[in-house]
């Protein structure tokens, strides 16, 4: 006797539909299932045994054979145990075969039969969809991550009974709904301000730079001025996120089951790892290839604090996503690639003490020090940063200051004005915002005046930077410029973009 049951698996952050085909047989006593499966695949036996005694139900096989197709994928998660249950009674003739054709299900078991939630639900639910199905069975709290994707009936079945009852025909469940409308409304709110920050005007100017050209930041000053307390509030000067980058974020975070019960990801994230983050914990991998930091910081902010502090090798394989904004994992089994368009904030003492150029505090670090902390992050990838800012420790007088500085409301405003400003630029072209030109863009849009040319000119000279920053440099000034709502670049913003090269201008 035979049965097939329609479920799916991860690759990267894509459902791929898998058939799971069951066989029962007499012979010698034998639950075996084939098709590549990982550990957490291989122990499903155990669990649909209990779950299935434990719900009632008998299934009178010596020998169980069961079939992941196609069976040159690896499978891993638990997310196969209802399937092979439910497979299991089609095949034993309890449950008709035809609803197993139009149903796709996913979700682990529990002993009791209950049916927990599993990760990547809303990929799951694309490919359901792609193929034509007319329903996906899943986990309750998987159900309003799933339900995002229109056109299939997402059926939340809390227990294996719930879903043998649905699929015979004798419980009615209406499947699960989301007005994503009052999702973006209620989830679109943010706890912090940029009204909240004391001082640090300057700053406060460059990260609205940086919101709008999509521009990398690192911030240079000692312990307490405020850096993380800033690089927190960037997200909230961002353009709100559009449905597509929502659906994109969220597929990566629902492929690491992050996503707690939630719909959609409908505010940019803002990812800040732990200076002891390994490279894989960063960028992703596995035997199995998962997303990493830079996945999960996708159409969003990567903060990373203590920049010097990282390890070098975690640090250097930054470089491929912030060029390509991919990033691609290499096993034997193939290749996986993994959204990573995110901006980078990072930040970073003076010196090893931290009290370098500060006023009320005395350095204590010797030159060559400085200089060795400072070489732990490489050129390259300082290249590959637009947006160099010092910050500076803020007066008593600043911080007694009752009056709020200006809302993130306020800047966000302009920000989305610029950003408008490159889309219509951009228009017909594989091109978002400014900090994604090429050599081509850049010839054709940043024109700078004369004067302007002789100082950035004078400039390239005097603090040998090398090509990278002189194209980081013109990216900054046509940014500045849209703010302004002027077309050509003059002086001014060279002369600013240049002031924002601080690293650069402290080595010389």
């Amino acid at each position: 006797m035979q049965a097939t049951a329609l479920s799916s698996t991860l690759q990267g952050t894509d459902g791929l539909l898998v058939e799971v085909e069951v066989d029962l047989g007499h012979g010698l006593a034998r639950f075996s299932i084939v098709g590549l499966p990982e550990g957490a695949v291989k122990e499903s036996k155990d669990r649909v045994r209990s779950a299935l005694k434990n719900g009632g139900y008998t299934v009178r096989a010596r020998r169980i054979t069961v079939n992941l197709a196609p069976a040159d994928v690896k499978k891993d998660g638990a997310a196969f145990d209802l399937p092979i249950a439910l497979g299991m009674l089609a095949a034993s003739g309890q449950l008709p075969k035809d609803p197993l054709r139009a149903y796709a299900s996913l979700g682990e078991l529990s002993l009791d039969g209950r049916v927990k939630s599993v990760r990547g639900a809303l990929p799951v639910a694309a490919a359901v969809r792609a193929r034509g199905l007319r329903g996906l069975l899943v986990p309750p709290d998987n159900a309003r991550e799933a339900a995002v994707v229109q056109g299939i009936d997402v059926i939340a079945v809390p227990t294996l009974t719930e879903a043998f009852e649905f699929l015979r025909g004798e419980r009615g469940i209406a499947p699960s709904r989301v007005d994503l409308d009052a999702v973006f409304r209620a989830e679109s709110q943010f706890a912090v301000d940029f009204s909240d920050v004391k001082g640090q005007e300057a700053v406060k100017r460059a990260l609205e730079v940086a919101a709008s050209g999509g521009h990398n930041v690192i911030m240079v000053g000692p312990p307490g001025t405020g850096k993380t307390m800033l690089a927190k509030r960037l997200p909230t000067i961002l353009p709100a996120l559009t449905f597509e980058e929502s659906l994109e974020a969220t597929r990566v975070h629902s492929v690491l089951g992050l996503m707690d019960g939630r719909s959609l990801i409908a505010t940019r994230p803002f990812r800040a790892p732990h200076h002891t983050i390994s490279d894989a914990g960063l960028i992703g991998g596995g035997s199995v290839p998962r997303p990493g930091e830079v996945s999960l910081a996708h159409h969003g902010v990567l903060f990373l604090d203590e920049l010097p502090e990282f390890r070098t090798n975690v640090l250097e394989v930054l470089r491929q996503p912030l060029e390509e904004r991919r990033i691609t994992i290499s096993r034997v089994v193939g290749s996986v690639s993994f959204p990573a368009d995110f901006m980078l904030i990072a930040a970073m003492n003076p010196c090893p003490c931290g009290y370098l150029g500060d006023g009320q505090r005395t350095c204590s670090c010797t030159v060559q020090q400085v200089q060795r902390y400072r070489s732990r992050v490489s050129g390259p990838l300082l290249d590959r940063i637009d947006i160099q800012v010092e910050v500076r420790a803020v007066p008593y007088r600043a911080l007694a200051d009752q009056a709020p500085g200006e809302s993130s409301a306020a800047l966000r405003a302009r920000v989305d004005r610029a950003r408008q400003i490159q889309l219509d630029r951009f228009r017909g072209r594989p091109l978002f915002r400014n900090a994604q030109m090429a050599a081509r863009d850049l010839r054709r849009d940043c024109a700078v005046v004369p004067a302007a040319g002789h100082l950035l000119e004078q400039a390239m000279d005097k603090l040998a930077l090398s090509a990278r920053a002189y194209t980081r440099i013109l990216k900054v000034a046509r940014t500045i410029a849209d703010l302004d709502g002027s077309d050509p670049i003059t002086t001014a913003h060279v002369a600013e973009a240049i002031q924002y090269r601080s690293l650069d201008r402290a080595l010389h």
